[in-house]
C-alpha cells in the first residue's frame, strides 16, 4: 500500500522541481546573454587576424563564471561617467592596418555603483540558488515545500528582473552596432578603409590602397629583389585603375613610393637596365 504520506508530499516536491527549473533557465539565459554582450563589447585586430576576432572573444568568455562575466560587464560595457577608454595596444606588426571597435554604456557614478551592488547580489543569489537550496528548505514536508515555492516564487521575480535590465542594455548595443553599420557604409568610410584617406585628407600610407597595389606589383614583376618603378606603375594601371598617384595628391609614381614610407628608392642600373627601382622596405632589427 502507498504511504499516504508520500502521496500528500509528492505533488508539492514536484512544483518546487518545476519552479526551481524555471529559475535555473531564467539564469542560463542570462548567463548566455551576458557572454554575448561581453564578447561582442570590443572587436579589435589587424587585417591578419580581424577575421578571427569574434570567434575568439566567444571562446574565451565561453567558461566564464556570473561572476567573472559581470566583472567583465561593469569593467568594460558598463562604465561610471568619466571613465578613460583604453589605448589600443603599443606594438602592432609593421605595416598593418589596426581596426577597433568599442561600445560602452555610461552612468552616473551613482547609479553605476548601486548596479555594481545590485549585480553582486544576484550572483550571490545565484549561488545560493545553485549550491545551498536544499540545505536552506526542508523538501520533506509539505510546509517545507510551500515555503520553498514562495521563495522559488519570489526568486524568479528578482531573476526575471535582471534578465530584462541585461536585455535593455543588449539593445543599448545593437542601437550602437546599427549606427556603426550605417557609418561603414558611408563613401567617406569606405574611402579611409579602402584608401587609407581619412575624411581630413590625411593618409594613412601602410593602410593605403596604392601602396597595397604597389606591394602586389613589386611580387609581381620583382628580379632579384628590385622591381621597376615604370613596370609597376604599368601593372598597376593595368589591374588596380582605380589606384593612381593623384588620388593621393602626388603627381607622379616615384613621389608615392618616397612618400609613403614603405618602400626604398633607387636610381640605378639593375640587370643591364637603368632606371628607377623599388623595393619592400627591409625591416629594422634591433
Amino acid at each position: 500500500m502507498t504511504d499516504p504520506d508520500q502521496d500528500d508530499i509528492a505533488a508539492p516536491q514536484r512544483e518546487v522541481q518545476r519552479l526551481l527549473g524555471r529559475c535555473l533557465i531564467r539564469l542560463q539565459q542570462y548567463e548566455h546573454l551576458l557572454k554575448a554582450i561581453v564578447a561582442l563589447q570590443e572587436i579589435s585586430g589587424t587585417t591578419q587576424t580581424l577575421p578571427h576576432a569574434i570567434d575568439a572573444r566567444k571562446a574565451e568568455v565561453c567558461d566564464k563564471t556570473l561572476g567573472t562575466l559581470i566583472g567583465r560587464l561593469l569593467g568594460v560595457y558598463i562604465v561610471p561617467e568619466g571613465s578613460e577608454p583604453s589605448n589600443q595596444p603599443e606594438e602592432l606588426p609593421e605595416k598593418s592596418f589596426y581596426f577597433g571597435l568599442r561600445m560602452q554604456c555610461s552612468l552616473p557614478r551613482d547609479d553605476y555603483e548601486m548596479l555594481k551592488a545590485d549585480l553582486r547580489e544576484l550572483v550571490t543569489l545565484r549561488n545560493s540558488l545553485v549550491h545551498h537550496f536544499i540545505d536552506q528548505h526542508d523538501l520533506w514536508t509539505v510546509d517545507g515545500c510551500l515555503r520553498a515555492q514562495d521563495a522559488l516564487t519570489r526568486t524568479y521575480v528578482e531573476i526575471d528582473r535582471h534578465f530584462e535590465q541585461l536585455h535593455a542594455f543588449a539593445n543599448h548595443m545593437d542601437e550602437a552596432k546599427r549606427a556603426t553599420a550605417e557609418l561603414i557604409r558611408t563613401p567617406e568610410f569606405q574611402h579611409m578603409l579602402l584608401n587609407g584617406i581619412g575624411p581630413d585628407g590625411t593618409i594613412h600610407w601602410p593602410a593605403a590602397g596604392i601602396v597595397s597595389a604597389l606591394h602586389q606589383a613589386f611580387r609581381e614583376l620583382a628580379t632579384d629583389g628590385w622591381a621597376n618603378v615604370d613596370a609597376a606603375a604599368r601593372w598597376v594601371s593595368e589591374n588596380q585603375p582605380e589606384q593612381t598617384p593623384q588620388k593621393y595628391g602626388c603627381a607622379r609614381w616615384r613621389h608615392v613610393i618616397h612618400e609613403s614610407g614603405q618602400f626604398e628608392l633607387r636610381r640605378m642600373t639593375h640587370n643591364g637596365q637603368i632606371g628607377v627601382w623599388f623595393r619592400d622596405r627591409p625591416t629594422s632589427v634591433d
